[in-house]
């Protein structure tokens, strides 16, 4: 299938937009339609991918059974813990955060797209996604990543997760915010000069990235209505965005999803645009959610573009880091339930949408392992948060960070 910008380049096909990640004009690759597909005979994550990404990669020469079996390597299951409420969890691939499954994605299909050069993945991270794209990419030939993240505004397991990789991988703590961090990697992307380097993208602005996240929900979904659950809503923590674009998609392509809430924390850039219709970004704020410290989310870009009028199509709230930890508390002494920050955020939001009156089956996406963040949960519920084991295992590695500034000269010279 071709892709085209949101700022109106091409069209290219989804190989190439693929290998570029960012569009030439500074815009979001799209696919020029959004197929719909009907319900896979298996019952699995896999099926699910299969016939939601079947059509985007139909002609493309990609073996993409082979590619989903090599990257989804572990499921996304749905608890339950009340009889219409529960966790769509998508904690458990090797850096315990639901980036691994766009990240290993990626990852499974650049290395088999063909390249002149060495290919440098450049990624800004909030906490979570660098981590993932390390993992995917690591000890890969023909790749290097590197890794900009805020210093000191992301969780110290998150920071020792980004550090703890070595070889084809380099991590820098950057003198900023994300979202600086994200407009260098932007610039970079498109800046001429930098052609030579042979840059990649791994963050969401990346259809490898957003494409395989579609999958989790579709199957979510269509879980539920075997189990006769009826139409699934969802509730999703959003940051950059992609997650929930990914749940949109999954909709638009025929997957029986009905409302889709995206929840945020004091960093309120969606949530007011939903509510006004009007996108303004502004600096990002530091909260206990650290990965959705997000000022200026880039997929906004694409959901403008899929959705001009978003009454009636998403909805949003947002959440204060005084709810954050009032959910985290609560939610383990009513239901013994353990959530991260992120996840608590679309906990509280569903909470008020159900003493508004909402019914019905809601998921709310759980983004990370609350143990990635032992320093604020554990005191709020009192006891120990169990590491697992991948996590345990990069916690023990050391971990190295470079400081960097937020600029493109700076990012030319570690390069």
């Amino acid at each position: 299938m071709n892709c085209v910008s949101t700022r109106g380049a091409g069209p290219v096909t989804l190989r190439e937009a693929l290998a570029l990640g960012l569009a030439p004009d500074g815009g979001l690759f799209v696919p020029v339609a959004t197929p719909t597909v009907g319900r896979p005979s298996g019952e699995g994550l896999i099926d699910a991918a299969e016939a939601v990404l079947a059509p985007y990669f139909e002609g493309e020469g990609l073996d993409l059974s082979g590619v989903l079996r090599r990257a989804f390597t572990f499921d996304a299951p749905s608890r339950w813990y009340r009889s219409d409420t529960g966790l769509l969890e998508l904690f458990h691939g090797p850096t315990a955060a639901f980036k691994d499954f766009g990240a290993r994605f990626l990852a499974e299909t650049l290395a088999v797209l063909p390249r002149a050069q060495l290919t440098t993945v450049l990624v800004a991270t909030s906490g979570d996604t660098g981590a993932a794209v390390a993992s995917a990419f690591h000890g890969r030939l023909g790749f290097r990543v590197v890794i900009l993240y805020p210093d000191g505004l992301v969780s110290p397991r998150q920071a020792h997760q980004l550090g703890a990789f070595g070889d084809n991988v380099r991590t820098f703590r950057v003198a900023g915010t994300f979202d600086d961090c994200q407009r260098v990697v932007k610039a970079a992307l498109v800046e001429p000069s930098f052609a030579e380097l042979g840059l990649a993208s791994a963050n969401s602005v990346s259809l490898g990235r957003l494409l395989p996240q579609i999958a989790y929900y579709a199957a979510a979904a269509w879980q539920a209505q075997r189990e006769g659950r009826g139409l699934l809503n969802v509730v999703v923590p959003s940051g950059n965005l992609g997650n929930g674009l990914a749940c949109l998609l999954a909709k638009q392509q025929g997957a029986p999803v009905g409302r889709v809430v995206l929840a945020s924390n004091a960093n309120r850039p969606l949530t007011d645009l939903v509510a006004t219709g009007r996108y303004m970004p502004r600096p990002s704020q530091a909260t206990l959610a650290n990965a959705m410290d997000v000022g200026a989310p880039s997929n906004v870009e694409r959901l403008l573009y899929w959705f001009e009028k978003l009454s009636g199509v998403v909805e949003a709230d947002a959440v204060d880091d005084e709810a954050i930890r009032v959910t985290i508390r609560r939610t383990f002494e009513e239901d013994g339930v353990v959530v991260c920050p992120h996840t608590a955020c679309g906990v509280e939001v569903l909470r008020r949408l159900r003493l508004r009156g909402a019914t019905g089956p809601f998921l709310v996406a759980a983004t990370a392992h609350p143990a990635k963040f032992e320093s604020v949960v554990e005191p709020l519920i009192g006891r120990v948060v169990e590491v697992p084991a991948p996590l345990a295992q990069l916690l023990a590695r050391p971990a190295v960070a470079q400081p960097l500034e937020p600029t493109l000269q700076a990012l030319r010279g570690v390069l």
